[in-house]
């Protein structure tokens, strides 16, 4: 074979991809990747934890996610940085893993395929100066794990120590994010572009934007976000920019169509990047771990950007753009600290029969057809609960406007896909207020996933015991039926079927 990649979920076949990635990348960019996980491998198994190593452990992991790094020069440069790290004989080939026995490889994917989603919050967290010192020995342990000879049971508990690291990295960054640019606070976001130059900000990094908001100041270069940077303006040291203007576009898989002739400079901080057609090639940049051949990559000067902005010029007339489903506002903002202020009142609402139930349909958005489960499902959830999502996934739906429960909306927006941490945060509290467990709460979750920060919110909700997860559009190709039927008996998770049909379904259980 050239390649075999069966990480996402849009793989060939739902069994892997072995010629060319359906996500875009060749098969020798595959290879690569591969490559630069055997030299990690073998750094935490030949070089001290240190600062340094866990910088090389991190972001290299974070560019074998999917659609991140497709510039194999890039990658080849980072495998040679890391070699110089390696001071021993230790040696080992990915590929061993992708042969062995289907139940030991697919609980090694789970926790490497979950150390990658990891990665890329730990990532985010260390850019605005933190660290923790549990998260970084993990990395090693992880890692270094995935050669060795362990029985099944050994690897179930560190597909489940994985989760559990997860949901420290994530409380990390929520710690990070909110000291840093303060608590998100409710704000409708516009879908319209004004006139004149402007820049699309796509990725997930708060600090890239920041960054990019303060070289903006006073150029006349107004700034939109896209994708999972939309939650951003939810932030009030980032809302405070009056050139921070509203969201481009909808979810990150219709950037081919939407970035299509776009007269406006387009940066990638972090995924999501598709392959870049020709026709607006000229006007993307890449920063960080995101890598495109023949696509300027930039370090923190983002000079380049606005000049090609002010270049471009935008568009000459204000124009109106809608999501999805017609709307044209976006309303984010909704994260622990402000749902839990609201707290007494939503348990009240429960109390009196006014809340039946609480949705949370979140996750990745991708192209694979069958993803407007999401959408009928929300259109059909009954008036009297309240849906909470968070992630790309939210496209299918949050131009939406579902109403509001004596004051409450019913759609509440918690952010970024990390920002899983504060539902999760909200379903501890609200169990503590019922003197329940999570799973005796009137919660169901409907959960979407494409990549790999997704496997490790999974595994992260694994590890707390939630039961009766409903996972689309299809289950991952990397859990081989043992571990599946394993995961089904235990935490009772299940495909879902049609949106009529589940929704009933939850909708039984709990009145049980």
């Amino acid at each position: 074979m050239d390649m075999f990649c069966f990480q996402c979920e849009q793989t060939a076949a739902q069994k892997g991809c072995i010629k060319q990635g359906v996500c875009g990348k060749s098969g020798d960019c595959a290879i690569l990747q591969d490559e630069l996980l055997d030299r990690l491998i073998e750094l935490v198994n030949c070089a001290e934890l240190n600062d340094e190593n866990i910088k090389l452990v991190v972001d290299g992991l974070f560019m074998t996610i999917t659609n991140v790094n497709f510039d194999e020069a890039q990658i080849q440069e980072y495998i040679e940085k890391i070699r110089k790290k390696i001071n021993c004989n230790y040696d080992y080939n990915i590929r061993t893993l992708w042969r062995s026995d289907e139940d030991i490889r697919s609980l090694k994917s789970l926790i490497l395929f979950g150390l990658k989603g990891v990665a890329a919050y730990y990532h985010h967290a260390m850019v605005l100066g933190y660290k923790n010192s549990d998260i970084e020995k993990f990395f090693f342990e992880a890692l270094s794990a995935i050669p060795k000879n362990l029985s099944k049971q050994e690897l179930f508990d560190l597909v489940l120590k994985t989760g559990e690291i997860n949901l420290k990295c994530m409380g990390l960054l929520d710690e990070a994010n909110t000291k840093t640019y303060g608590n998100p606070a409710f704000k409708k976001v516009t879908t319209n572009i004004e006139k004149g130059p402007f820049i699309v900000v796509s990725g997930h990094d708060l600090k890239d934007l920041e960054l990019l908001l303060e070289q903006t100041k006073d150029k006349g270069v107004n700034i939109y976000t896209h994708g999972e940077m939309l939650p951003c303006h939810a932030y009030p040291k980032l809302n405070k920019y009056h050139h921070l203007k509203g969201n481009f576009g909808t979810a990150w898989q219709n950037q081919q169509k939407e970035f299509d002739n776009i007269p406006a400079a387009i940066l990638f901080t972090t995924n999501c990047i598709m392959p870049v057609k020709t026709s607006y090639r000229d006007r993307v940049f890449t920063t960080c771990v995101v890598g495109y051949p023949d696509v300027i990559h930039l370090e923190k000067d983002f000079t380049p950007v606005i000049n090609k902005a002010l270049e471009l010029g935008g568009y000459k007339e204000d124009k109106k753009m809608t999501g999805i489903n017609g709307g044209d506002v976006l309303r984010v903002g909704f994260g622990h600290n402000s749902v839990l202020s609201a707290a007494d009142k939503i348990i009240e609402l429960i109390k009196s029969g006014d809340i039946k139930h609480i949705f949370l349909v979140g996750g990745c958005d991708g192209a694979k057809t069958g993803r407007n489960y999401y959408t009928d499902f929300v259109k059909l959830t009954p008036k009297n609960s309240l849906v909470l999502t968070l992630a790309c996934g939210k496209y299918r739906f949050n131009d939406l406007d579902l109403g509001e429960i004596k004051g409450i909306p019913r759609l509440l927006d918690m952010g970024q896909c990390n920002d899983a941490y504060s539902a999760i945060k909200v379903a501890l509290e609200l169990a503590k207020a019922f003197d329940c467990s999570v799973n005796e709460l009137p919660l169901s979750m409907v959960l979407s996933w494409y990549e790999q920060k997704a496997v490790c919110i999974l595994l992260t909700l694994l590890f707390l015991g939630v039961e009766n997860i409903k996972l689309g559009p299809t289950l991952p190709a990397f859990i081989s039926p043992n571990i599946l039927k394993i995961l089904s008996e235990k935490y009772k998770i299940k495909p879902i079927t049609t949106p009529d049909k589940d929704l009933e379904e939850i909708l039984n259980r709990c009145q049980k």
